[in-house]
């Protein structure tokens, strides 16, 4: 059952990437090769100066990338906080002396309820990603 829950999130998680990389950090990775070449491409700069304009060209989509590593990171780290919950109160009831059998049913249905209140959560860190890369795109 954990599996399968596992599965639901990364699969989730995989189409909401796709769907950034492909609307805006494509662009964003565009832009940065175009500015890099246009830097390149000013014969009266110095070796320098060239290598700076090129690392400005480049902050917004590392900052991009950043911020889509961070907020992935928080969301697994929230999912595994609740998990972690369900997998201690199994302990307890096995503690308490339940049957495993029951306690396994209790397991798989506390980790599913996380894991329907986590997938809640990504159109609106989707929506809230989506329109922070549009802003450090300009």
């Amino acid at each position: 059952m954990a599996e399968l829950q596992q599965l639901r999130v990364q699969e989730a998680l995989d189409s909401m990437v796709k769907s950034l990389e492909k609307e805006n950090i494509r662009k964003m990775q565009a832009l940065m090769f175009r500015c890099s070449a246009s830097c390149c491409e000013d014969s009266q700069a110095s070796m320098q100066q060239v290598h700076q304009c090129i690392e400005r060209c480049h902050a917004p989509l590392a900052q991009a990338q950043a911020l889509v590593t961070s907020e992935l990171e928080k969301f697994q780290d929230r999912l595994a906080r609740c998990t972690m919950h369900c997998n201690d109160k199994a302990k307890d009831s096995i503690d308490a002396g339940s049957k495993e059998l029951q306690v396994k049913q209790q397991l798989d249905g506390c980790v599913t309820k996380c894991v329907d209140d986590h997938m809640h959560l990504i159109p609106t860190m989707t929506k809230k990603m989506k329109e922070a890369l549009l802003s450090m795109g300009k």
